[in-house]
């Protein structure tokens, strides 16, 4: 096997400009591939860090069976009881793999200064479980002024752009109006405590945070819309949602259970999307290294036509001539992977120490660009060029294999 090998490099030495050029192509391709694959890898992170603790969806989300579909139309009955929701956090904390496990509820009504007034959608949650929830995301999206208190409840947090419109600023007071769960119209007196970027353009212009039990006393209720939990290892979701609704069950409490990835709207979509680019991008070089492998082993095969019939005359078979060629892609194939591994690392390095800014669809700000360095995709992408190569090396070679021996001798 050795002297198959140092042959087929010794013949990819005869013509160094011509196989440079193809390892450059391959090389490029292989960091064009491996640079967006870690940028991309690094995005699906950030959106799964930003759901859990940005949107504080918290790993699981617990609701009453049905309450998806019919939620909003009878949310009394879809709703946990004051018990039940105490009943379910017990139950729920008892796993050695669970963080947190708090109630919340949502509030959809009209927010006014007195003069100017508009439609809002607020999160009630429990300041001091959210704080654990948010964990250091809340250093990327600072609040000016106060954050959600326990003790003064008709504080709130507004979102820049609702709090421009009405002019409501930290310190100032507001009315905000509800429809309590038995369908009468209620108000209550806020101050606000602080105002905070939602990090998105399509909700900073509606978003509100109230403390859990101002969010109730506004709809009259003692009641829980959902209870949601944060993991120990985010790794084991699903395991843990299997767990709970198993053991909630046998407990008597008719829920339904959902993930992160299920509640998120942006994730699904804008993994979606990458995966496509990433697909599309894929193609493009595999197209490139196939055409410019078969160029090169097609003018090499042309120039050596004589030494192949050499070959097969002192016995070589078809299959050692496709075996030899074969074996001259997947060195062009690795060689190229190697100059695009270096490539890699090098723009990788870069790229860290100094990270461009870019603000991607639907933020509301700058966010820097990474790109993660993944040694497995690493090594998975330089085995696929391998590959790629060396069966793109034996499309033209199996065709000079076939060629007559007194032919292939006499070729000029």
């Amino acid at each position: 096997m050795m002297k198959w090998l140092k042959l087929a490099f010794r013949n990819i030495l005869r013509n160094r400009r011509r196989s440079f050029v193809t390892m450059v192509a391959i090389g490029v391709g292989f960091a064009a591939i491996s640079l967006y694959y870690g940028y991309i890898h690094n995005v699906y992170n950030g959106l799964e860090i930003m759901a859990i603790r940005g949107e504080g969806l918290g790993n699981l989300r617990i609701n009453r069976a049905g309450w998806q579909e019919k939620g909003k139309l009878e949310p009394e009955k879809y709703m946990f009881s004051g018990e039940d929701t105490q009943k379910i956090i017990k139950l729920v904390g008892e796993e050695k793999g669970v963080m947190l496990a708090t109630p919340q509820i949502q509030v959809t009504g009209i927010v006014t200064n007195g003069k100017v007034s508009t439609v809002f959608i607020a999160q009630g949650v429990v300041p001091r479980d959210d704080r654990i929830i948010k964990g250091q995301w809340t250093q990327y999206f600072p609040v000016i002024g106060q954050r959600l208190s326990d003790d003064k409840r008709y504080g709130v947090e507004i979102t820049k752009d609702l709090s421009k419109y009405l002019d409501l600023t930290p310190g100032k007071d507001g009315v905000v109006m509800a429809p309590t769960i038995s369908g009468q119209m209620n108000a209550l007196d806020i101050q606000i405590n602080g105002v905070y970027d939602s990090g998105n353009d399509f909700s900073n212009d509606k978003f509100m945070r109230f403390n859990y039990y101002f969010a109730q006393s506004l709809l009259d209720t003692q009641s829980a819309e959902r209870i949601v939990i944060l993991l120990k290892k985010w790794e084991e979701t699903e395991q843990m949602r299997t767990l709970l609704l198993k053991k909630l069950k046998t407990a008597g409490i008719d829920c339904e259970i959902r993930t992160w990835k299920e509640l998120s709207m942006s994730f699904s979509k804008q993994k979606s999307f990458l995966d496509t680019m990433f697909m599309f991008l894929f193609s493009i070089v595999l197209v490139i290294v196939v055409m410019t492998t078969v160029n090169t082993m097609g003018m090499a095969i042309l120039e050596r036509t004589r030494e192949i019939g050499t070959l097969r005359a002192l016995g070589l078979k078809r299959k050692g001539v496709s075996v030899l060629f074969a074996l001259e892609g997947a060195m062009l194939g690795f060689f190229g992977s190697l100059m695009g591994i270096v490539l890699h690392t090098c723009v990788w390095a870069i790229v860290k120490v100094y990270p461009p800014k870019y603000i991607p669809p639907g933020f509301s700000k700058p966010v820097s660009m990474y790109v993660d360095m993944v040694p497995l995709a690493l090594v998975a992408l330089l085995l696929s060029l391998v590959l790629l190569s060396m069966v793109a090396a034996i499309i033209p070679a199996r065709r000079a294999a076939r060629q007559n021996i007194v032919d292939a001798l006499g070729h000029v």
